[in-house]
């Protein structure tokens, strides 16, 4: 295009504008430019991540424990937090500006305006540009929304796949039902490819089963009665995990949300698939160990929780973990949501729940937000709760802070954008 940039700022605002001139392209598009501007280099190998809750999670335990058994691990995920670089990483380092700026240019100087990427299919080809030049034995790729039609679904043969839960979220995009959202999700599973999924509702099982099924790839299927022994400690979690062929006892995650037990599990049949013979019991166990994903069920502060529980799904798991948390003192929530979400449904679970004496609701940084006005609508329809709205998030934090005392917590979530914020705002060292 002609175009050629300099700085990581400018470069990241002109991806921001990326969605006001270019759409969506088909994965034929997206594998074509690929194979151009790599040459068809990529040698690693290929883990692709799909569904609703738990992607991230599933990649970041994936990466952990491959790095524990001594390889150099790229990994690819969506959305970020509080930097775009966050998106591309190898061995736990996001890429940096001058890199991120190099790989930018890499591709910009390939397209033209009518071939030109989205957002996303933008950040992908960055993505693979770099790990191309970095040459990781293994690669992570999570999907950005469903599976089928997204861009990361371009490779064409990976060492395994894996669908994480599937609930009710996209459905503008993905359909309104399970089966037509596990449809999509299922869309990753390539012909004769191993499948790890979890057995958790009867609707999208049929439909993941049925998927593998046609395309001759082998179901590795997770139910609850695989994950026994389920033990929260203070601040981490023990389980014992059972497949068809490996019995690990007391695998350890340094986490209190209670889903997370799943997550793991997924990343370990999964990695049982690779047979891999550096990944081991011990590499397993360490690597769960050490796993951290940051704003899922994150403590960011004595008694200041971050989980981003953004759809209805999210937010009963979130629930499920706060009720088994051992609080002696109040609980108070810092909520804030997008417009797209069924948030009616959101705030009805966490009224109903009865967990928390008082909420703050605070409108987002982005023009995604649900506003005030909607949101003091819906809140206002219960009386179960204390609640005020603020217009900024800051405000609303300040003011539970304030009432926080002794063995109270302050649990924030509704949105990733949220988290994002609140990361960003406490690492200014928000008083």
């Amino acid at each position: 295009m002609g175009i050629s940039m300099k700085t990581y700022e400018e470069i990241e605002q002109y991806i921001l504008d990326i969605p006001r001139f270019a759409g969506k392209h088909t994965l034929k598009d997206t594998k074509e430019l690929l194979d151009q501007i790599s040459s068809g280099r990529i040698k690693s190998k290929i883990i692709h991540v799909a569904g609703t809750n738990g992607k991230g999670s599933v990649c970041a335990y994936l990466r952990s424990v491959l790095m524990e058994s001594g390889y150099n691990v790229g990994m690819f995920i969506s959305p970020h937090l509080e930097t775009m670089r966050e998106r591309i990483s190898v061995n736990n380092v996001m890429i940096s500006k001058e890199e991120f700026v190099r790989c930018f240019n890499r591709i910009i100087e390939k397209v033209d305006e009518k071939s030109h990427p989205s957002f996303f299919e933008f950040l992908f080809l960055m993505a693979m540009v770099y790990f191309q030049e970095k040459e990781p034995e293994y690669i992570i790729l999570e999907t950005g929304l469903g599976g089928r039609l997204d861009a990361t679904n371009c490779i064409e043969k990976p060492e395994v796949c894996v669908i994480t839960e599937i609930g009710y979220d996209h459905m503008q995009y993905l359909g309104s039902s399970l089966s037509e959202i596990a449809a999509e999700k299922a869309g990753i599973i390539k012909k004769g490819v191993p499948v790890v999924f979890m057995d958790k509702r009867a609707e999208s099982t049929k439909v993941l089963t049925e998927y593998a099924k046609k395309a001759q790839s082998p179901a590795i299927i997770i139910g609850k009665d695989n994950i026994l022994n389920v033990n929260i400690n203070n601040k981490s979690i023990d389980f014992s995990f059972h497949t068809g062929y490996y019995n690990y006892v007391s695998l350890l995650l340094n986490t209190v949300a209670l889903y997370q037990t799943e997550n793991a599990a997924l990343a370990v049949a999964a990695l049982e698939v690779l047979k891999d013979a550096g990944i081991t019991e011990d590499s397993i166990r360490k690597g769960l160990r050490s796993a951290h994903w940051p704003g899922r069920m994150e403590e960011v502060m004595p008694g200041v929780y971050l989980d981003g529980a953004h759809n209805e799904d999210g937010i009963e798991a979130f629930l499920g973990t706060v009720e088994r948390d051992r609080c002696k003192g109040k609980r108070f929530l810092l909520f804030g949501v997008v417009q797209d979400k069924r948030y009616d449904i959101i705030i009805r679970k966490i009224i109903e729940s009865g967990l928390f004496d008082q909420a703050a609701v605070t409108l987002l940084e982005t023009d995604r937000s649900a506003s005030i006005e909607e949101l003091k609508t819906i809140w206002g329809q219960y009386t179960e709760m204390t609640c005020s709205f603020h217009i900024d998030a800051a405000e609303a934090y300040r003011n539970l802070l304030s009432l926080k005392k002794g063995e109270d917590v302050i649990y924030i979530a509704g949105s990733m954008y949220l988290i994002g914020q609140m990361k960003s705002l406490m690492r200014r060292k928000l008083k």
